[in-house]
C-alpha cells in the first residue's frame, strides 16, 4: 500500500508537469518548431509578407508575392504555371502546416490567411539585423597611394632637397601603415564578433 501511496503523488507530479508543457507549447512554441518552420524559404515569406499587411490577406495575392520573390520578377509579370506552383505547395502544404502549428489562421474555404499572436515568438528568428556595409578598404588605400605618387611628383617638380623627399614620403608610408593597423584590428573585431 505504502509503494502505491508513493508512486500516486509521482504520477500526478507527472500529470501536472505534462499540463504544464501542454500549456506551454500551446501559448509559445518550442525552438525545434520555430526552426522546423522558418527552413523553408516559403514559410519565411509568408511570415514577411502577413507582418508587412499586418491584415488578412488572400491566398493568391499571398502567391503572386511569394512566387515573385522565389522568380526574381514582379507579380505583374509572372506566368500562371508559375503563380499556380506556388499557389498549390502554399494551399496544399506550407499554409496547413503553419495553421496546425498556429502561427497562422488559414481558412481553406474562403482562401484567407491572418497572422497570430504566436508569430511573435518566430520574430526574433525571422529578423536579421541590418548589417554594416563592408567598408571599401581598397579606397583607404588607393587614396593613401595617391598621395605617395603626389608627395614625389611634387618633390620631382619643386626640385626638393632629398632629406625634404625622404621625411615627405616617409609620413605617407606612416599614413598607410596607420591605415593597415586600423584595418587589421576593425578585422579582429569582427570575427571576434562572429
Amino acid at each position: 500500500m505504502s509503494e502505491q501511496s508513493a508512486a500516486t503523488p509521482d504520477s500526478q507530479n507527472d500529470s501536472t508537469s505534462d499540463d504544464a508543457t501542454q500549456q506551454q507549447t500551446e501559448t509559445e512554441p518550442s525552438l525545434d518548431v520555430i526552426f522546423e518552420t522558418l527552413k523553408n524559404s516559403r514559410r519565411r515569406e509568408v511570415l514577411h509578407f502577413l507582418r508587412e499587411r499586418d491584415e488578412r490577406v488572400s491566398l493568391g495575392e499571398l502567391a503572386e508575392h511569394v512566387a515573385a520573390i522565389e522568380n526574381d520578377t514582379t507579380t505583374d509579370a509572372l506566368t500562371s504555371s508559375q503563380r499556380k506552383r506556388v499557389y498549390v505547395g502554399l494551399y496544399q502544404c506550407h499554409l496547413p502546416k503553419m495553421d496546425d502549428i498556429g502561427v497562422v489562421e488559414f481558412n481553406q474555404d474562403r482562401g484567407h490567411i491572418t497572422l497570430t499572436d504566436k508569430a511573435d515568438a518566430f520574430e526574433e528568428y525571422l529578423d536579421r539585423p541590418e548589417a554594416e556595409p563592408d567598408r571599401q578598404w581598397y579606397r583607404y588605400y588607393a587614396g593613401v597611394s595617391l598621395l605617395g605618387v603626389a608627395v614625389l611628383a611634387a618633390a620631382v617638380a619643386l626640385s626638393l632637397p632629398g632629406s625634404i623627399v625622404l621625411g615627405l614620403f616617409a609620413g605617407v608610408i606612416g599614413v598607410g601603415g596607420a591605415c593597415s593597423v586600423y584595418h587589421w584590428s576593425t578585422e579582429r573585431e569582427q570575427e571576434a564578433d562572429d
